[in-house]
């Protein structure tokens, strides 16, 4: 019988056995993650919070390991993202919203910071139940978010601010809990908050996601469970290939498939996909 592929020993950067090297493994590495990508694509976002439970439920990795693994990649889709999403909407148009970006900003960097060092103390079993749980909230975020109505709440000067920061607080700590880069979280309150259109939301939200994920990167360079990175690098290559090729494709393909179908398939499997994870307690 073959070893696992990775072991569930959260004291160790989920070591790896020869079975690993696989190219199956590899070239599967990249076919899910470019079908994450597309699914995120096809609703304007990288896909994180799908790849999330496929690190976990499908190669084996442990959960501090996985969500790391899965901020790296995500930090790698957005960096691709960029140019093309800065292309698709003017720079000017852009840096015009900078006190927004600078607002969150405020926020989701002390979140980030908080969220990366709770996860490297927390128990094994109590960060895959966390992760169980947020998944099951971006379910229904993304469900209100593309199939409702989102409105500006109206609100201006200083309590626009504070509620700025205390939701950029909210977001990083999410952001960080499970390697994700924030998009689903940020679009929307930059529509409620600041009464911006979603477009041009999706672009300033990578903006503040990219400086927000690499607070957390930093701070989870400083666990044990780093190494993973440098132990799965063919692996996380692999996959970051398939994901931004997949993210392309699916941006590609926006509004093939109507919102009332895709959304709440979308929505379903992140509830299956909680299950999962929450099962790995």
């Amino acid at each position: 019988m073959n070893a696992p592929l990775v072991s569930h020993d959260e004291t160790a950067t989920s070591t790896v056995t020869a079975t690993a090297e696989l190219p199956q493994r590899l070239v599967l590495a990249a076919v899910l993650g470019g079908l994450v990508g597309v699914l995120g694509g096809m609703i304007g976002l990288g896909g994180a919070e799908f790849r999330l439970p496929i690190l976990v439920a499908v190669f084996g990795f442990a959960a501090l390991a996985a969500v790391i693994m899965n901020k790296a990649l995500s930090l790698i889709v957005v960096i691709a993202a960029l140019p093309a999403r800065l292309v698709a909407v003017p720079l000017p148009e852009v840096i015009s919203e900078w006190p927004v970006v600078g607002n969150l900003l405020a926020g989701t960097l002390i979140g980030a910071w908080l969220g990366a060092g709770w996860a490297r103390k927390a128990a094994p079993a109590l960060l895959y139940r966390v992760l169980a749980i947020l998944l099951v909230l971006i379910a229904g975020l993304l469900a209100w978010s593309h199939l409702g109505s989102v409105q500006p709440i109206g609100i201006t000067g200083p309590a626009q601010v504070v509620a700025g920061v205390a939701t950029g607080v909210g977001i990083g700590v999410v952001a960080a809990l499970m390697g994700v880069a924030g998009g689903e979280l940020l679009i929307p309150a930059i529509v409620l908050l600041f009464a911006i259109d979603i477009k041009l939301a999706g672009s300033l939200s990578l903006l503040i996601s990219l400086p927000t994920m690499l607070v957390a990167f930093a701070r989870y360079s400083r666990d044990q469970a780093f190494g993973v990175l440098r132990d799965q690098r063919r692996f996380v290559l692999a996959m970051a290939l398939g994901s931004i090729v997949g993210v392309f494709a699916g941006g590609m393909l926006l509004g093939a498939v109507p919102a009332v179908v895709l959304v709440p398939l979308l929505a379903a499997l992140l509830l299956f996909s909680a299950v999962k994870v929450w099962h790995h307690a």
